[in-house]
């Protein structure tokens, strides 16, 4: 069998000498993930393979739907073993998907399965995967994983009391820490936030009832965060957007939300531009990482969103922000000195080229890729994905100093989609060398894949580790 051997994705003898020197025995940073302090912290064993596996993971429960699957067997009420069995006799067929990969990458370098899916393994992978389980839990994966450092995704409102637990604990060895996600403080248009409003307020011991109120608030979050060991930010928008408007029109869009009525678009994008200078300015003061990810058109099937609520696979690509747009964006928090290290991310990846030619006009030497591209992300963490990212920022920027791949993952198994992308990264490379492109100097070269791998991000975030 030629699926899944040592050189999987390696198509030449450099890139297999770049990823099996270089690249597979560096350890992860996962900068950024959606996995909860709570679970590391508590360590609870899994219930089951599908607990481990399918729980929250709409990138299948997508697929699924996609091969006909009843709803019944994806979030409804059909039994674990039921759900499992019917991913695994979709998962046979899945050619071209990234999910074949990432599947089997799981099941080999977590649960030793060395064969490849068919319907009929159902029964078998389900007692053999249960079997290994039994003896693993949340932390004893990550560890296993080489994970040194990662960062879960939090809100201002959060009372990080489980990274406190996990940093008072000497028997994990892996640095969990907190990353300021403040969107629902900025989501004016959200039909609870008010509601969330007073859920910061409680947090803060803070009453919130003006804009400036809101910004102290943020500020003081922002410092507790800090001492928690935090360094990076992170925004999820739709669109990017500069619409500059004074202190007292803000003040009156927010008063209004505060009374009930919810803005106009125009109004929401004066508050989302006044909103993100003012935090960006304090992660200049506290010398953090902000991190945009934008594109994204959510919830687009409102009878599945009122049926099972957000993150459940019913998203999609959202292309309406503009080079021109980014630009603005970054120039007018350059001029107000509120341009911290940024990454930025679009789910459109049409936009690759409009990202490295703008982010090259912030650059300085303050640090080496002070701006970055980011990951090729969610729809486009797949092969043609990230090989466009990697194409198009070393075509029009510095691929060398790319801080490289996360996970942006609610599962504790996803961190193949790290060996995943070094694979791609190290063939990308390969196949300049061999065409004559780049070079076969095995110095430079791991110098690059390392850094790439893991010493970028070390460096760039000042991870103490």
């Amino acid at each position: 069998m030629n699926f899944l051997t040592e050189d999987f994705l390696l198509s030449n003898d450099i890139a297999k000498k770049l990823y099996h020197e270089y690249a597979e025995t560096m350890p992860i940073i996962d900068y950024h993930c959606h996995i909860p302090a709570e679970a590391i912290a508590l360590n609870r064993p899994f219930k089951n393979i599908t607990e481990l596996w399918l729980g929250g993971d709409h990138y299948k429960w997508r697929y699924m739907r996609s091969c006909g699957v009843d709803e019944k067997y994806i979030t409804g009420d059909a039994s674990d073993k039921e759900k499992f069995t019917a991913w695994i006799r979709v998962l046979e067929t899945a050619v071209g998907n990234p999910l074949y990969h990432w599947s089997h990458l799981e099941l080999n370098r977590y649960f030793g399965f060395d064969g490849y899916v068919k319907k009929s393994d159902a029964d078998a992978l389900w007692d053999m995967c249960n079997e290994k389980l039994a003896g693993m839990t949340p932390r004893s994966i990550i560890e296993s994983s080489d994970v040194k450092l990662l960062c879960t995704t939090d809100d201002p409102a959060d009372s990080l009391e489980f990274h406190e637990v996990l940093g008072g604990d000497d028997s994990f060895t892996v640095k969990v820490l907190p990353a300021f996600r403040p969107d629902n403080a900025m989501n004016l248009l959200s039909p609870t936030y008010t509601d969330y409003i007073v859920a910061l307020e409680s947090a803060s011991g803070r009453t919130i009832d003006s804009f400036k109120s809101l910004c102290d608030v943020l500020s003081n979050r922002m410092d507790y965060f800090n001492d928690h060991g935090c360094v990076l930010a992170d925004h999820g928008l739709v669109t990017v957007v500069s619409a500059p408007a004074g202190e007292d029109e803000i003040e009156n869009i927010f008063g209004k939300r505060l009374a009930g009525e919810i803005p106009s678009q125009s109004d929401f994008a004066k508050f989302q531009t006044a909103f993100l200078r003012f935090v960006h300015k304090e992660y200049v003061r506290l010398d953090w990482t902000s991190q945009l990810h934008y594109g994204c058109k959510r919830d687009n099937n409102s009878a599945m969103f009122a049926s099972i609520g957000a993150n459940t696979g019913f998203d999609c690509i959202e292309g309406s922000t503009s080079a021109s747009a980014l630009a603005d964006f970054l120039n007018m928090l350059n001029s107000d000195n509120a341009l911290p290290r940024m990454i930025v991310y679009s789910l459109n990846p049409v936009e690759n080229a409009a990202i490295d030619t703008v982010i090259g006009c912030f650059q300085d030497s303050s640090a080496a890729g002070r701006l970055q591209h980011g990951s090729a992300w969610w729809f486009n963490d797949n092969k043609p994905g990230m090989l466009a990212q990697l194409t198009s920022l070393a075509s029009l920027g510095n691929l060398s100093v790319f801080v490289g791949m996360l996970t942006d993952s609610r599962s504790f198994v996803s961190y193949t989609r790290h060996e995943y992308f070094r694979r791609i990264l190290c063939d990308f490379l390969g196949k300049l060398v061999s065409d004559g492109e780049f070079p076969e100097d095995y110095e430079i070269l791991g110098k690059i894949v390392r850094g790439v791998s893991y010493e970028n991000a070390k460096n760039y975030f000042g991870f103490d580790i």
